[in-house]
């Protein structure tokens, strides 16, 4: 179940929609904790200052920015407070664009936005009107002191907000160098046909899963049953030499995607099954 983080409210015109914020993705990253490899007990951290050769309390810390080597402008807790964003329950709308205008490198994170008891029938009209009119929305909202851009779309029947990059906060591609090499219209039919053949009607995520995530978690599983675990290298791909010749022999090989992998059972399931594949044997 989605939690929810606080109330908001739409704002754009005249019109004011309440509505709810919520999380919309939960990572499922495997973490390690730092133990002591002698002892098999978990690790403390400590705060040392080189200068009094002494650990120090973090109650002793204050917040320096660095404006020189070795040279900082204390700031304080409370003068940081006086400079946040006044705070506002209100999502206001500047603007309404086409959802490809917006380029996804300035989405940073995603939330669900869900309608309020008071404001289910706006709420609703809203998102009929932009699924017609094709429109997102660019709208300004303040979240933990500060102001933030963000966009509003609709999606599967409601609303998504999009916290989002500000402009100078995305680097300039032109600072990357993209190579100066030419492709010939051979090379380029050859790669036209292999995207082609990889090519599905539209993305279904479900049907991709981290794979990675699950040999790790395989792995814990047989250690902590106490199995020996022996651990495959993986198969490296050898670098492209020719390129024409890599580009036939993958459409000659005919690669592609799995059309429907199978599902991913839960965590809990999964280590269930192993405990009482042991017991059975």
């Amino acid at each position: 179940m989605p939690r929810k983080l606080q109330s908001a409210a739409i704002s754009f015109g005249l019109v004011t929609i309440p509505v709810n914020l919520y999380t919309a993705v939960s990572e499922h990253d495997v973490h390690f904790h730092q133990i002591h490899a002698v002892c098999g007990s978990r690790i403390k951290q400590q705060l040392y200052c080189p200068v009094c050769e002494r650990v120090v309390e973090r109650d002793e810390l204050v917040k320096g920015y660095e404006v020189a080597k070795g040279e900082y402008v204390r700031v304080t807790a409370d003068e940081l407070e006086q400079l946040e964003a006044s705070a506002s329950q209100s999502i206001d709308i500047v603007q309404f664009v086409p959802l490809t205008s917006v380029d996804p490198i300035y989405f940073e994170d995603t939330y669900y936005l869900g309608p309020d008891k008071r404001g289910e029938k706006p709420y609703k009209l809203l998102t009929q009107a932009m699924e017609k009119s094709q429109r997102v929305a660019v709208a300004k909202y303040v979240m933990r002191g500060k102001e933030n851009l963000v966009l509003v779309r609709p999606a599967r029947g409601g609303l998504v907000l999009h916290r989002m990059y500000y402009a100078d906060e995305v680097r300039d591609f032109n600072e990357i160098e993209r190579g100066a090499a030419a492709t010939t219209e051979q090379e380029l039919d050859l790669a036209l046909r292999l995207i082609e053949e990889l090519s599905e009607p539209e993305f279904h995520p479900e049907l991709f899963r981290d794979e990675y995530r699950e040999r790790v978690l395989d792995m814990i599983n047989e250690k902590a049953e106490g199995k020996q675990v022996t651990i495959q290298p993986a198969e490296r791909r050898a670098p492209v030499v020719d390129l024409m010749e890599a580009l036939r022999a993958s459409l000659e090989k005919g690669e592609k995607t799995p059309k429907k992998p199978a599902p991913l059972p839960a965590r809990g399931e999964r280590i269930g099954a192993k405990r009482a594949q042991a017991g059975r044997k």
